[in-house]
């Protein structure tokens, strides 16, 4: 009799476990096949499914076998799902409700989509000397350029020989180097004496080193570079 109690005991709390197992699947899941139009399983495809009233998304990719599989998805809905892949229509569905510890299958035939290209046209045109944008003759020097220039004395004017124009010192077009005109971020470094072509600082009156870009310019008929006549050098910093 004692052992017949204790087979029933052990009977009734194996029926509560199973019941208590199965009471901790809170979620649903999605899955399926995707195929071409020909029946070869689609790999690679995107799927998105959006639970339409809280906004959540999941997604999967379909594998080898063109099969997908979304887990731990919340039950209800309505959910919409988006399939995608590149050459084909992309299908959407609606409409459609998960239930608890259940999986959807939603299987799926791909459409290939064609498209109808229009007419290219490329209108090209040369770039002029002569544009209305330029104000004159100019070389700009980046900071690359004056990084890999040598130089001994590391001045400026070796800077501004990279212009096809540049000569001795300031000396521009072979003019006179004291009707040349030397500006940092637009302050004037010039020899204001007039007594020697060669800048202040014994010719660095900046290190190079703390300049971003350089333009050369000559004789320009820009008004916003006044008060020379010759070469135009204008730094600015980093």
């Amino acid at each position: 009799m004692k052992k017949a109690i204790q087979c029933f005991l052990a009977f009734v709390a194996l029926i509560f476990l199973s019941v208590g197992a199965y009471a901790q699947v809170t979620t649903s899941s999605l899955g399926g096949r995707i195929t071409d139009e020909a029946g070869a399983a689609a790999a690679g495809v995107t799927l998105v499914a959006t639970h339409v009233p809280s906004g959540t998304m999941y997604a999967a990719i379909t594998n080898n076998d063109g099969r997908y599989t979304i887990q731990g998805m919340r039950p209800g809905g309505p959910y919409k799902v988006e399939i995608s892949y590149i050459g084909y229509q992309t299908m959407n569905f609606t409409d459609i409700t998960l239930q608890l510890g259940d999986q959807y299958n939603l299987s799926a035939e791909l459409k290939e989509e064609a498209f109808q290209l229009e007419d290219i046209v490329i209108v090209a045109s040369a770039s002029s000397a002569f544009a209305g944008e330029k104000f004159g003759s100019s070389t700009n020097i980046s900071n690359q350029n004056i990084q890999s220039l040598p130089t001994i004395s590391r001045s400026i004017t070796d800077v501004a020989k990279l212009s096809p124009y540049g000569g001795s010192g300031m000396s521009f077009a072979g003019g006179d180097g004291r009707s040349s005109n030397f500006t940092v971020d637009g302050a004037n470094f010039n020899n204001n004496f007039g007594l020697s072509s060669s800048l202040p600082g014994g010719g660095t009156p900046i290190s190079i080193d703390a300049i971003e870009e350089v333009q050369v310019v000559i004789a320009p008929f820009d008004v916003r570079q006044t008060n020379f006549i010759g070469g135009g050098v204008n730094a600015i910093t980093k």
